[in-house]
Formats: structure tokens, C-alpha cells, sequence
């Protein structure tokens, strides 16, 4: 994905939080929001492996070993964060304590399901904390490209591959759309700018709800 469309999914991610949220990024694309968290909103960020109160990537140079997030990048801390075991980690999120959490995706479908750990065949780490973050958050935000890099839909009527929850995510944000995941469907709330309607309905196998009113981001 161009660094542009990085910026621009991470940039509408962060128009979701709100000040004093306690928010967990997914690995990827999902860290782009803290790039842009609007001046005056304070957002604290939590690290599943351990850590409330992560702070940006540090400058070249002045990476600590000590200091990286659940996908083992560098991070920094802000002033106050805290530094606890993955247990109290996992307490905070299956709690309910996380307002929203961000997450990458393989596919998702209009029935709010989520398949974002596991293609067949395919060596993997394991399931990670997805699984306990989108039954523990407030909010479940999947931020991904629309497409795969075949061009294939991944907003589908329904997953083919192993779910990682069903029927928990909220909204969906992408190179081209934002959607909205709601009992009876999904709503086509905003399109990139310089698409159509028509343009991110025919890149979705998923049937899209179109209210009358859809603006640009």
C-alpha cells in the first residue's frame, strides 16, 4: 500500500477516537492512526504484551530493546505510562476497559464477522490477542485495503477462511470507503476521495447498504 493511502486510512482511523480513550493498535497499517491523533485529543495507547501509555516509534538510533510493542517494533513511552505483566495486560482487555481497538484483516463480512489470523496452509505464529481484544473492546475497527493484492474483495458476503469472532466488528475503514457494520447490513457511510459509489460497490462482494447521504474523506 502507498504511503498516501497508509496516511489517509490512519488519518480517518484517528477521527474515531475520542480524548481520553484507551485504544490498542494492531500490527501494520492500524499503528498509522497514532501518526495523527488531532491536536488537543489525548489518546492512550495500550500494548497488549504489557504497556499503557505506548508512545510513537523512537528516531533512528535510539531504539531500546527493551521497548517494543506485541508485533515487536520499537516504541517509545509517554510520561505516566505503565509497565505491567501480560496477565494484568489481558484482565484490562477482556474487562472491557479498551474503548476501541484497530486491527488488520483478511476478510470481513456483512455480518460483522472477522477472519484476520489464519489462511490454510500457511505457517503462522498463532491467533495472538485478537481474539480476546474484539470481545473485550467497546469498539472494533478494521482498518485494511479493500482489495487484496489480486484485486479480490475482502468485504464478503460471508468469510471463507477461520474466523477470529463472530459478528463483533463496528466499522470498517479502507483505501476506498468507510462502512458501517450494523444488525441489518452494512452502510456505505464514505467514500476515498475521487471514487464513486459505483466504484466501491463493484470492488465489494458484500451487498452495501446506501443511505442518502454518503460524503467524502
Amino acid at each position: 500500500m502507498a504511503l498516501d493511502k497508509r496516511a489517509m486510512i490512519g488519518a480517518r482511523i484517528a477521527k474515531e477516537f475520542e480524548d481520553g480513550d484507551y485504544v490498542n493498535l494492531g500490527i501494520g497499517l492500524p499503528t498509522e492512526a497514532a501518526n495523527h491523533i488531532p491536536e488537543g485529543i489525548q489518546v492512550i495507547f495500550q500494548s497488549e504484551n504489557g504497556l499503557l501509555g505506548a508512545g510513537p516509534k523512537p528516531p533512528e538510533g535510539q531504539e531500546d530493546e527493551d521497548m517494543i510493542n506485541a508485533g515487536g517494533g520499537y516504541i517509545t513511552c509517554i510520561p505516566g505510562a505503565s509497565f505491567f505483566d501480560s496477565a494484568t495486560s489481558f484482565a484490562i482487555i477482556r474487562g472491557g476497559h479498551i474503548d476501541a481497538t484497530v486491527l488488520g484483516a483478511l476478510q470481513v463480512d456483512q455480518n460483522g464477522n472477522l477472519a484476520n489470523w489464519l489462511i490454510p496452509g500457511k505457517m503462522v505464529p498463532g491467533m495472538g490477542g485478537a481474539m480476546d481484544l474484539v470481545t473485550g473492546a467497546k469498539k472494533v475497527i478494521v482498518a485494511m485495503e479493500h482489495c487484496d493484492k489480486y484485486g479480490n474483495s475482502k468485504i464478503l458476503k460471508q468469510c471463507s477462511l477461520p474466523l477470529t469472532a463472530k459478528g463483533k466488528v463496528n466499522l470498517i475503514i479502507t483505501d476506498m470507503a468507510v462502512i458501517e457494520v450494523l444488525p441489518d447490513g452494512l452502510y456505505l457511510r464514505e467514500i476515498a476521495e475521487g471514487l464513486t459509489i459505483d466504484d466501491v460497490v463493484n470492488a465489494t462482494e458484500a451487498d452495501l447498504i446506501i443511505p442518502e447521504r454518503v460524503i467524502t474523506f
